[in-house]
């Protein structure tokens, strides 16, 4: 099957290009270039693609162009400007890549005419957060007090307009987020503050060690996409968005997160606070409800909180010895728990 992945050189699209390249798939790539260090240079990810694209999505010619050379039959679009506090630092950037370039995409899946299946991941993020324990459903209210989460809720529902009156593409939406694994280089991420200041032997510095979130390993998340293509390649879940999250246990505190990790790394690894930026507002509770994946893809959250942080120091330390990246990263696709069609 040829699949077209946007934002392959970031994070998880660059372990998404792994996964579907492992499973037999020609894989096609649209992107910015990558972060310095990232895992898609490490793992070497260009070398397993059949087209990588440099262009940004703001760019609608260059996104029905690339489009329009893959001709794939599935789409997964993951590209954006991922951070909140660089949202407020940058917001006409972050709006313009999250809102257009989604559109830009929508618009260019359309006209290709090869499309079967195209997913949109926007993030847990897009939810109007008023503090509940329970869970965000996909029916809660979307909203966002930072650039970053109002610009997520808005391409999710220009999505969500596309899907009910423009598209004969079957599409749905992917809403995930806190996703955490091996090879992760975007600043102000706390698996990835907290492992290069344990490796430098130096205390990580936390903004909010109360701040609650779900928790999940990228090969979990990347799986309960895959599992809406496959839904969306049989006929069902066109129109819908789904959240993909952990289990309630695996929403903690980013302090209980932090200290877990300490313990695993050793060394007398640990962690400070400093106060944080009252002006840069930041969620201090937020949970995801998944059982409607549960309930119509047949998908759970296959690891635990525990079992995902020790995927995550396991890839850093062997890397960190010389193993190499892409080798560990299909060691650990190959390892995963889970098991789905495409």
């Amino acid at each position: 099957m040829k699949v077209l992945v946007t934002g392959h050189t970031g994070f998880k699209g660059a372990w998404l290009a792994l996964l579907l390249h492992a499973r037999g798939h020609e894989v096609s790539g649209l992107a910015l270039d990558p972060a310095p260090g990232s895992l898609y240079e490490r793992a070497r990810v260009g070398e397993l693609l059949t087209a990588d694209v440099r262009a940004d999505v703001r760019d609608a010619a260059a996104v029905h162009g690339a489009v329009g050379r893959a001709r794939p039959d599935v789409v997964l679009h993951l590209a954006a400007q991922p951070l909140v506090r660089e949202s407020y630092r940058d917001p006409r950037f972050t709006v313009e890549t999250n809102v257009l370039g989604t559109f830009n995409v929508l618009e260019a899946v359309e006209r290709v005419g090869t499309v079967r299946a195209h997913v949109v991941v926007t993030t847990d993020k897009v939810y109007r957060n008023v503090g509940q324990a329970a869970g965000y459903a996909e029916d809660d209210a979307l909203g966002g007090h930072d650039p970053y989460s109002a610009s997520k809720a808005a391409a999710d529902l220009v999505t969500q307009s596309w899907m009910a009156g423009c598209s004969a593409v079957p599409t749905a939406i992917a809403r995930a987020g806190n996703v955490v694994g091996g090879g992760d280089v975007c600043p102000e991420r706390l698996l990835v503050d907290l492992l290069a200041a344990f490796a430098a032997g130096r205390p990580a510095v936390l903004r909010r060690p109360e701040a609650v979130r779900p928790w999940q390993h990228v090969l979990d998340c990347l799986h309960g996409y895959l599992a809406l293509v496959d839904a969306l390649l049989a006929g069902r879940a066109a129109g819908a968005a789904f959240n993909f999250g952990p289990a309630s246990a695996g929403s903690v505190p980013v302090g209980a997160v932090a200290d877990r990790v300490a313990e695993l790394w050793g060394g007398g690894a640990r962690w400070i606070t400093e106060r944080p930026d009252p002006e840069l507002a930041e969620a201090t509770l937020l949970t995801l409800d998944a059982a409607r994946a549960e309930r119509e893809l047949g998908w759970r959250s296959a690891v635990d909180l525990d079992a995902t942080l020790r995927l995550t120091v396991d890839w850093a330390r062997r890397v960190a010895a010389g193993e190499d990246p892409r080798a560990v990263s299909l060691e650990q696709i190959d390892r995963f728990p889970v098991t789905v069609t495409c």
